[in-house]
Protein backbone atom coordinates (compact mmCIF):
# COMPACT_ATOMS: atom_id res chain seq x y z
CA UNK A 1 0.00 0.00 0.00
CA UNK A 2 2.15 2.63 -1.42
CA UNK A 3 0.18 5.70 -0.67
CA UNK A 4 -0.48 4.90 2.62
CA UNK A 5 1.16 6.29 6.15
CA UNK A 6 2.87 2.34 6.98
CA UNK A 7 1.46 3.17 10.64
CA UNK A 8 -2.00 3.96 9.74
CA UNK A 9 -2.26 0.68 7.82
CA UNK A 10 -0.63 -1.26 10.88
CA UNK A 11 -2.77 -0.11 13.24
CA UNK A 12 -5.78 -1.30 11.20
CA UNK A 13 -3.91 -5.01 10.44
CA UNK A 14 -3.92 -4.57 14.46
CA UNK A 15 -7.36 -3.68 14.76
CA UNK A 16 -8.76 -6.27 12.51
CA UNK A 17 -6.58 -8.98 13.87
CA UNK A 18 -7.71 -7.96 17.34
CA UNK A 19 -11.52 -7.48 16.72
CA UNK A 20 -12.30 -9.24 12.94
CA UNK A 21 -10.44 -12.29 12.67
CA UNK A 22 -12.13 -15.54 14.24
CA UNK A 23 -11.18 -18.84 13.62
CA UNK A 24 -13.53 -21.64 13.86
CA UNK A 25 -15.48 -23.84 11.16
CA UNK A 26 -17.23 -21.16 9.18
CA UNK A 27 -19.50 -21.60 6.41
CA UNK A 28 -19.28 -18.22 4.08
CA UNK A 29 -22.07 -16.65 1.95
CA UNK A 30 -20.31 -17.84 -0.89
CA UNK A 31 -21.03 -21.55 0.52
CA UNK A 32 -17.54 -22.33 0.66
CA UNK A 33 -15.87 -23.65 4.28
CA UNK A 34 -13.44 -22.08 5.81
CA UNK A 35 -11.30 -22.62 9.32
CA UNK A 36 -11.35 -18.39 9.96
CA UNK A 37 -14.06 -15.80 9.38
CA UNK A 38 -13.39 -12.22 8.70
CA UNK A 39 -16.45 -10.22 10.40
CA UNK A 40 -14.80 -6.72 9.16
CA UNK A 41 -17.95 -4.75 10.31
CA UNK A 42 -16.58 -5.22 13.90
CA UNK A 43 -13.83 -3.14 12.99
CA UNK A 44 -15.55 -0.83 10.45
CA UNK A 45 -18.06 -0.09 12.57
CA UNK A 46 -16.07 0.80 15.57
CA UNK A 47 -14.76 4.91 16.02
CA UNK A 48 -11.13 3.77 15.13
CA UNK A 49 -11.96 1.67 11.84
CA UNK A 50 -13.67 4.66 11.07
CA UNK A 51 -11.01 6.65 11.42
CA UNK A 52 -8.69 4.43 9.97
CA UNK A 53 -10.97 3.13 7.19
CA UNK A 54 -11.62 6.75 6.22
CA UNK A 55 -8.00 8.08 5.53
CA UNK A 56 -6.18 5.11 4.22
CA UNK A 57 -9.59 4.99 1.68
CA UNK A 58 -9.71 7.91 0.89
CA UNK A 59 -5.94 7.94 -0.20
CA UNK A 60 -6.32 4.72 -1.97
CA UNK A 61 -8.74 6.07 -4.21
CA UNK A 62 -6.47 8.98 -4.77
CA UNK A 63 -3.53 6.78 -5.46
CA UNK A 64 -5.30 4.60 -7.77
CA UNK A 65 -6.08 7.75 -9.59
CA UNK A 66 -9.69 7.21 -9.70
CA UNK A 67 -11.81 9.92 -10.52
CA UNK A 68 -15.38 9.80 -7.89
CA UNK A 69 -18.23 11.69 -7.20
CA UNK A 70 -19.56 8.80 -4.73
CA UNK A 71 -18.42 6.20 -2.51
CA UNK A 72 -20.94 3.32 -1.99
CA UNK A 73 -21.79 -0.54 -2.36
CA UNK A 74 -23.84 -3.40 -0.93
CA UNK A 75 -25.53 -2.41 2.32
CA UNK A 76 -24.57 -3.31 4.72
CA UNK A 77 -20.74 -4.14 4.79
CA UNK A 78 -20.20 -1.66 2.52
CA UNK A 79 -21.84 1.21 4.16
CA UNK A 80 -19.55 2.01 7.05
CA UNK A 81 -17.02 1.71 4.68
CA UNK A 82 -18.30 4.62 2.43
CA UNK A 83 -19.47 6.70 5.19
CA UNK A 84 -15.76 6.74 6.29
CA UNK A 85 -14.67 7.91 3.38
CA UNK A 86 -17.16 10.22 2.77
CA UNK A 87 -16.18 11.80 6.40
CA UNK A 88 -12.69 11.98 5.29
CA UNK A 89 -12.97 13.80 2.16
CA UNK A 90 -14.48 16.64 3.76
CA UNK A 91 -11.43 17.50 5.78
CA UNK A 92 -9.74 16.88 2.44
CA UNK A 93 -11.56 17.93 -0.35
CA UNK A 94 -12.87 17.00 -3.09
CA UNK A 95 -15.58 15.59 -1.15
CA UNK A 96 -17.10 11.93 -1.54
CA UNK A 97 -20.71 11.61 -0.87
CA UNK A 98 -21.93 8.23 0.39
CA UNK A 99 -24.68 6.04 -1.15
CA UNK A 100 -25.69 2.33 0.03
CA UNK A 101 -27.05 -0.09 -2.89
CA UNK A 102 -29.98 -2.74 -1.27
CA UNK A 103 -30.26 -6.28 -2.23
CA UNK A 104 -33.61 -5.25 -3.57
CA UNK A 105 -35.40 -2.06 -3.91
CA UNK A 106 -38.20 -1.03 -1.53
CA UNK A 107 -41.65 -1.72 -2.20
CA UNK A 108 -42.65 1.54 -0.48
CA UNK A 109 -41.84 4.93 -0.45
CA UNK A 110 -39.36 5.52 -3.22
CA UNK A 111 -39.21 2.38 -4.67
CA UNK A 112 -35.11 2.88 -4.91
CA UNK A 113 -32.45 0.50 -4.84
CA UNK A 114 -29.95 2.90 -4.97
CA UNK A 115 -30.23 4.98 -1.52
CA UNK A 116 -28.63 8.44 -0.51
CA UNK A 117 -26.76 10.83 -2.92
CA UNK A 118 -26.51 8.53 -5.93
CA UNK A 119 -27.67 10.70 -9.25
CA UNK A 120 -27.40 8.99 -12.79
CA UNK A 121 -24.00 10.18 -14.41
CA UNK A 122 -22.36 10.15 -11.28
CA UNK A 123 -18.72 8.53 -11.34
CA UNK A 124 -18.60 5.95 -8.56
CA UNK A 125 -16.00 3.86 -6.35
CA UNK A 126 -17.81 0.99 -5.09
CA UNK A 127 -16.49 0.04 -1.49
CA UNK A 128 -16.56 -3.66 0.37
CA UNK A 129 -15.94 -4.68 3.85
CA UNK A 130 -14.61 -8.11 2.59
CA UNK A 131 -13.94 -9.55 -0.99
CA UNK A 132 -13.85 -13.08 -0.91
CA UNK A 133 -15.91 -14.11 -4.47
CA UNK A 134 -16.64 -10.43 -5.67
CA UNK A 135 -20.29 -11.53 -5.89
CA UNK A 136 -20.89 -8.32 -3.46
CA UNK A 137 -19.13 -5.82 -5.14
CA UNK A 138 -20.14 -7.10 -8.64
CA UNK A 139 -23.95 -6.88 -7.35
CA UNK A 140 -23.26 -3.07 -6.61
CA UNK A 141 -21.30 -2.38 -9.97
CA UNK A 142 -24.37 -3.89 -12.22
CA UNK A 143 -27.02 -1.68 -9.48
CA UNK A 144 -24.94 1.21 -10.17
CA UNK A 145 -24.21 0.64 -13.66
CA UNK A 146 -27.95 -0.39 -14.44
CA UNK A 147 -29.07 3.04 -12.68
CA UNK A 148 -26.54 5.28 -14.93
CA UNK A 149 -23.37 5.62 -12.89
CA UNK A 150 -19.97 5.14 -13.94
CA UNK A 151 -17.79 3.01 -11.97
CA UNK A 152 -14.37 4.08 -11.98
CA UNK A 153 -12.84 1.26 -9.21
CA UNK A 154 -13.47 -1.06 -6.47
CA UNK A 155 -12.02 -0.48 -2.86
CA UNK A 156 -11.88 -3.14 -0.47
CA UNK A 157 -10.46 -3.36 3.26
CA UNK A 158 -10.06 -6.55 3.05
CA UNK A 159 -9.35 -9.29 -0.12
CA UNK A 160 -9.23 -12.95 0.98
CA UNK A 161 -7.19 -13.82 -2.20
CA UNK A 162 -10.12 -16.03 -3.07
CA UNK A 163 -10.87 -15.38 -6.82
CA UNK A 164 -12.97 -11.58 -6.24
CA UNK A 165 -10.41 -9.55 -7.63
CA UNK A 166 -10.42 -11.31 -10.52
CA UNK A 167 -13.99 -11.97 -11.27
CA UNK A 168 -14.16 -8.16 -10.75
CA UNK A 169 -11.67 -7.42 -12.84
CA UNK A 170 -13.32 -9.58 -15.53
CA UNK A 171 -16.21 -7.48 -14.86
CA UNK A 172 -13.97 -4.61 -16.27
CA UNK A 173 -13.08 -2.86 -12.96
CA UNK A 174 -9.96 -2.71 -11.21
CA UNK A 175 -9.65 -3.31 -7.91
CA UNK A 176 -7.67 -1.89 -5.00
CA UNK A 177 -7.68 -3.57 -0.95
CA UNK A 178 -6.53 -1.89 2.04
CA UNK A 179 -5.35 -5.22 3.93
CA UNK A 180 -4.18 -9.12 2.29
CA UNK A 181 -5.46 -11.97 4.00
CA UNK A 182 -1.82 -12.65 4.50
CA UNK A 183 -1.60 -9.43 6.49
CA UNK A 184 -3.96 -10.54 8.89
CA UNK A 185 -1.94 -14.35 9.36
CA UNK A 186 -4.67 -16.19 7.76
CA UNK A 187 -5.75 -18.01 4.46
CA UNK A 188 -3.39 -19.21 2.21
Amino acid sequence: MSAADPDLHARLVALLRERSVQHGSFTLASGRSSSYYIDARIATMSAAGLVLIGELGLRAIRGAGWDADLVGGLTMGADPVAYAIARASQEAPPVLDAFSVRKDAKGHGAGRRIEGNFRSGARVVVVEDVITTGQSALTALGAVRDAGGRVSGVLAVVDRDEGGRTAIEGAGVSVVSLVGVRDLGVGS
